[in-house]
Order: C-alpha cells, then structure tokens, then sequence
C-alpha cells in the first residue's frame, strides 16, 4: 500500500523548494541530513521535503516564449533508467515531465528499474505510476546491467516515433519538449540535447545557466566548453536557434527511433556507465548526422560529486574498457596521441569490437580527422613542445594535477611515469597545459594554479630555457621552483636564479605524425 506521506507530499503546493529556490534544512537536523546523504549522495532529506510538483522558474531566453511549433510534431517515449533512485527525485522527473509536455506529444513514459534493491521502488512504484494520467510502465532488469543496456531494453519497449532519454533526478520547466522535437521530426538524422540546468545536490536550488557546448579532452573525459566565435556568428544573433556541438553529456537526448537503430544504437559490448556519450557523439558526426543543444529546451539535472552504485568490476576497469572500444573504434591513428596522454591504457582489454567495425564500413564513416577538422577544430592538438612529466632537477618529483579540477593549485608528488595526472604539454602558444586547463600565476610569488585556457596569453604564459631547464613566468618573470615553506606539496614562484630547484626536464613523447 502507498505510504500517504507521498500522496500528501504531492498536494503541498507552498512547501519548501517552490519556485526552484533553495531548501534550507534546520541545524537541529543537520547531522541526520548528513546521514542520508549518503544513501543518494545528494541531500536527500531537502528532496524528500519538495513537492513532487514543485513549480519552477522559466529561465528559457525571452525569444523562444512566444516560439510557435508546427501541429505535426512527432510523438515521444521518455525513457527513464534507475537504480536505487530517491523516490522523491524519481517521482520528482516524472511528474515533470507529465506536467510540462503536451499530451499530444507524450506516447508514454518508460522507467527502467537496473535490478534495484529499495522495497519502495517494487510494488510502491508499480500502484503509484498505475495512478497517473499518463501511460507510464515499469520495466525491471533481471540482473545490473548498467545505465547501456538498461536504456537498450527501454528503447527496444517503446512506442514512440522519437526516443527522449532523461535521468532519474531531472526536472523538465516549461516548454522543454517542442524545441526537441521540432529538431528531430524534419531532420531524422538530427540529434537533440536540452540545455542542462544545475539543481544543486545541497539545496536543490534550481539555477538557470548559460548554454555551453560538449566538448573532450585528449584522456576523454567530457568537458563543458565555451560557444566558439564561428558557432554564434552561424547564428546571427538569434538566442533562439539551436547551436551545434562536437559532442554531448549524454544523460538527456532525443533521437529518432529509426535513426537510433540505423545509427547502431549503444555499443552493447560497453559495461555500466562511462564513454558512451563520446561513443555516440563521435559516431553521429562522423556517420553522417548532427548533433544540437536546443537553447530553449531547459531540463534541471542533480550533479552530483560521487556515485553512490558501485561497478562491477570496478569504475577504472569500466571506464577504461569503455574509452578504450571507442578509441580503437572511431579514432583512427589519433588513438596513438591518446595513448601518449594515457599510456596505461594501452594494456586495456577492450573485448570483441569486430561488430562495431563492420558498423562503421557500413555507414561509410568518416575519418576522425574529418571532425577534428570540420566539428572540432579546438580540439586538433596543435604543436607540442614536449608531452608528458615535468620533473624537478633538484627533489626528482613531478608536477601533479591532482585530479584536473580547475581552479585549484597544482601539485608535486614523486613521479609515476603513468601519465593521467602527470601528463603536462608545453605547447607552442607557451603554455602548460593538461586537457583544457593551464598553469596560471595571477601575482608574484603567488600560487601555481589550474585555470581554464584563454589563449590569452597573460598570466598563462611561460618561456622554457632549455640550455638552463628554466620555467620562466612571463607575467612576473620569476621562476617555477620546487615546494618550499610549509606547503610541500605544491611547486613555488621565486625570483630567477636558475640553481637546481629552479630546473626541469620536460619530457618529450614521441607524438604521432598529425597533418590535417
């Protein structure tokens, strides 16, 4: 039987969280707050204290308000994959997605439940989502199959002429559908992304943001970046217009149910979670499609800091293996950069792709150097003075990035000479860089830090020595130097004197022969 907590939670139109504003949690409560967040790892007594309908700011640009979208729009499925999801975050995307869409344009919803283990989310679930105005049925792995096949088995039940994935603590605002499908329905070869809003894993404050694209960086991992010039001057101006991406988080997309099949849906011989957002994004392009973030289709997601699921297997064996399919697969001899930038990975047993290979003649593919070129061009690694450690003379320790989290300082720890954290390019604009972070020193003798690159020059700047091993900071002119004071685990800025705390040897990888 329903607990009427939840009934009642869904008729309180004036608790907490309306509007999208901030839950505040009373200090009396604070330590069991902290209890529960790790259920979910995000704060599960603020969700559980929003109402399943909770209303929302409109945060869509003024010009896509009054947008009016063709009557023939074609209908949709929504498709939902959880494990051991919150109830209220769970019922929360629901309910939004049923109040916000159109009936005409909602064929169904379709929740799949990844073998979870919460009593609640077994006949509960069943007799509630049995309630609602919608169609919305309830699908159930056998076994933990993970966030890919899950999806497989979603998409392979629905009816609808177009596929729209969410996660399971989404929440659609206003008008979120139509920009989607207004995308997919004349162009079938068109794939389309909302523009993912923050809910906050504290608060569960809904902040509006700025669109940004999906970008990569060279260990593959998906990164936010900034619209390129060229992108909005393709706009004119129009706020309204969706921009074109290189690549996509993943998480919330609409595709054509044809398409996705003809497009080679997910590479089933992944595990869990991980790559295949990269997998898909390069696939796309390359074969031929397109790849949009839609400006005035808004869906609030939960980021949250760390998985509270576990991965069979472990999560570096997962991801690893997944990155790896999608490198041999789709990256051509650019995988040998990869390798250069993660060389552990090189050892990575990726299983069968023969498949995924004949996939690719099939669709007559084109090179990845085609989307560098065409898709990506910031991406395209430009000339490198040296790829790989920056190691100190005087202590024979590394620069470490401690993790590539912008701005945060930069470490030094003995050297590994398994790249990931230890990889730095000296490049030929003078920076030092790891993905698409540089070192940045804002003052004399102030901290090394990782700061997003400008191409700027500026406090990014720095001029090597080879015949004295010198980092020269340009900015200041004073030198990188080896820890002193009582941080020791970050290098310092001193003034030049070239002795041997000041000297570094920056390793000089053989890089692949790129010409585009």
């Amino acid at each position: 039987m329903l607990d009427i907590s939840f009934v009642l939670l869904y008729l309180n139109k004036d608790g907490p969280g309306e509007g999208g504003t901030p839950v505040i949690i009373p200090k009396k409560d604070e330590k069991k707050m902290k209890e529960m967040f790790k259920i979910n790892e995000f704060n599960l007594m603020a969700s559980d204290m929003i109402a399943l309908n909770r209303t929302l700011p409109d945060v869509r640009p003024e010009g896509c308000k009054n947008m009016i979208y063709p009557n023939d729009l074609p209908r949709t499925s929504v498709v939902i994959v959880f494990h051991n999801e919150a109830w209220s975050t769970l019922l929360r995307t629901v309910h939004s997605v049923i109040d916000r869409s159109p009936r005409a344009l909602l064929e169904e919803i379709v929740l799949v439940d990844d073998a979870s283990q919460m009593d609640f989310l077994k006949l509960p679930l069943d007799e509630y989502v049995s309630k609602l105005e919608v169609p919305v049925r309830v699908v159930r792995m056998e076994q933990r199959s993970g966030l890919i096949r899950a999806r497989l088995k979603g998409a392979s039940v629905s009816t609808g002429q177009v596929i729209t994935f969410l996660d399971a603590h989404c929440e659609c605002t206003t008008g979120w559908l139509e920009p989607l499908l207004a995308r997919v329905g004349p162009n079938k070869r068109t794939v389309v992304s909302p523009a993912i809003d923050v809910i906050s894993d504290d608060t569960f404050a809904y902040a509006g943001s700025d669109v940004q694209l999906g970008g990569f960086s060279w260990n593959l991992h998906f990164n936010w970046v900034p619209i390129p010039k060229k992108e909005m001057e393709r706009r004119k101006g129009d706020l309204t217009l969706p921009f074109r991406t290189p690549t996509m988080a993943g998480g919330l997309f609409s595709i054509d149910r044809d398409y996705f099949q003809e497009i080679g849906t997910y590479d089933a011989g992944m595990d869990i979670w991980g790559g295949e957002n990269l997998e898909m994004s390069f696939r796309i392009w390359q074969c031929g499609g397109t790849l949009e973030i839609a400006a005035c289709s808004h869906v609030g997601h939960v980021f949250r800091k760390a998985a509270p699921y576990t991965f069979p297997g472990g999560r570096s064996h997962v991801i690893h293996k997944n990155s790896r399919r999608l490198v041999e697969v789709w990256m051509d001899e650019f995988k040998d950069f990869f390798f250069t930038v993660s060389p552990e990975m090189a050892r990575v047993d990726y299983g069968n792709i023969t498949s995924r290979l004949a996939l690719r003649r099939k669709l007559q593919c084109k090179p990845f150097s085609w989307y560098l070129e065409t898709v990506y061009p910031d991406a395209i690694p430009r000339h490198y003075y040296s790829l790989g450690e920056v190691r100190n003379v005087d202590t024979d320790k590394c620069l470490d990035t401690r993790g590539r989290k912008a701005n945060k300082k930069v470490g030094i720890a003995n050297c590994h000479g398994q790249g990931g954290n230890q990889i730095f390019s000296y490049t030929a604009d003078k920076e030092i860089k790891t993905d698409s972070l540089c070192l940045d020193v804002a003052k004399r003798g102030g901290p090394v830090m990782m700061i997003t690159c400008h191409l700027e020059k500026g406090n990014q700047m720095w001029d090597y020595d080879p015949e004295k091993l010198s980092l020269i900071h340009v900015a200041t002119n004073q030198c990188l130097d080896k820890a002193r004071g009582k941080n020791r685990k970050a290098p310092s800025m001193r003034d030049c004197r070239h002795s041997y705390s000041q000297q570094w040897l920056l390793h000089n990888a053989t890089l692949p022969e790129i010409s585009l």
